[in-house]
């Protein structure tokens, strides 16, 4: 990543991860960046620094502008390691006058690096410092998405630094929203919301209201990853607040997993009579799918049908991987459903259902359980569950 000026003084010093394919267990097909921020006033200051494995680049980023041990002030809006994993090097490079964080940021900082010695300085929300000719002002976001974050919001400017709320997970070599495709750059940012901030929904709808509430008069936002925003703020700010509100549209995810076919050939009849009641639908193959991808798809359906079939008195071990990631992220106001096929014992469907209810999801059907290979009969009684489901959405059972 080159050097990219915000407005005048302030730069994008961060770094291209072009490579990275899988970000604890979120499949990062496009890169990512870990963007990091330096603006060059009477106290020169850095926003965030890099994953450890990408220090290089941001100390050649830096030194384009500045000499790195003329920067007084390192604030730290976020302690995962993505973001502070180069931080010991830099501060033994810069040796700054203050390191600024949240108080919980600097109980991270200090549990993971070991460093009580550090010249921290702990703000909250509201507290400000002057660098000059600029004045920062910072907002704690905690649990967003976790206990250390915060903001930090450029007065002068409407410049706010974001930490991870508004990213994306994309590599690119440019660095604003519009000068990409904004349907891809939405796209991402949908995903990073489903896998990472999708279970703060209530804490992100309050935080909006707030930040809203401050008329703080935001002309940029700069997340700690992926690109900038100035051209479309209002665009991922109202998606933000429609997602935390777990608005989605009418459509039914058929999401199974299957043994020898013949949970699939459920599946596939369901999907039929769903299409059949007006409900849209999609069938997503739990081999096939990965389980971030899936959880993008939950973000925007109503409705969860899901097939698996039983083994060893359970279920198969795709299913039952997603359904722990998905409990996690807690999705909500939707309706379920479950199906599968079985040899001699079938309690897949009553652990999926068991599995629905304790998230919070509106079980509309009892579930459908067939014994081994479906024959036309039984495919017709997916059919008609399908249309029975469907039926339901859509009327707003």
């Amino acid at each position: 990543m080159n050097t990219t000026e915000l407005a005048k003084g302030i730069y994008s010093v961060g770094a291209v991860d072009w490579d990275v394919r899988d970000f604890h267990g979120y499949s990062t097909y496009k890169g990512t960046t870990y963007n990091a921020f330096l603006i060059i006033d009477e106290k020169v200051t850095l926003f965030d620094t890099v994953k450890r494995s990408h220090q290089d680049e941001l100390i050649r980023n830096i030194s384009a502008i500045i000499d790195p041990e003329k920067i007084d002030y390192i604030v730290v809006n976020h302690v995962e390691l993505d973001h502070s994993g180069a931080l010991p090097n830099m501060v033994e490079l810069i040796k700054p006058e203050k390191i600024i964080c949240s108080i919980m940021g600097k109980k991270a900082l200090i549990d993971h690096f070991h460093k009580e010695d550090w010249p921290f300085e702990v703000v909250k929300t509201g507290t400000e410092i002057s660098l000059g000719k600029r004045t920062i002002q910072f907002i704690e976001t905690r649990m967003l998405h976790w206990p250390d974050s915060m903001f930090s919001f450029v007065k002068e400017d409407g410049i706010l630094f974001s930490s991870d709320a508004f990213g994306q997970h994309y590599a690119t070599s440019e660095r604003f929203d519009d000068e990409v495709d904004l349907s891809e750059v939405m796209k991402e940012s949908a995903k990073y919301y489903a896998n990472i901030l999708y279970l703060y929904a209530p804490l992100i709808r309050k935080l909006l209201k707030n930040v809203a509430e401050m008329n703080l008069g935001i002309k940029m936002i700069a997340p700690d990853h992926g690109i900038i925003w100035r051209s479309h703020i209002d665009k991922i700010l109202g998606a933000y607040d429609d997602w935390s509100q777990n608005k989605a549209g009418n459509r039914a995810l058929i999401i199974y997993d299957s043994m020898w076919h013949s949970t699939e050939k459920m599946a596939h009849a369901i999907a039929a009579g769903v299409e059949r009641s007006g409900l849209r639908t999609k069938l997503i193959n739990l081999k096939v799918h990965h389980r971030s991808d899936v959880m993008t798809d939950i973000l925007f359906a109503n409705t969860i049908i899901l097939g698996c079939s039983t083994l060893n008195n359970g279920l198969l071990p795709r299913m039952a991987g997603f359904l722990m990631y998905m409990r996690g992220l807690k999705p909500a106001n939707k309706y379920g459903a479950s199906f599968g096929s079985f040899g001699w014992s079938g309690e897949a469907v009553k652990l999926m259902n068991g599995a629905l209810e304790d998230m919070k999801i509106n079980v509309i059907e009892e579930g459908l359980r067939l014994k081994y290979v479906p024959d036309s009969a039984h495919l017709d009684e997916c059919i008609e569950m399908g249309q029975r489901i469907g039926k339901r959405v859509l009327e707003g059972e």
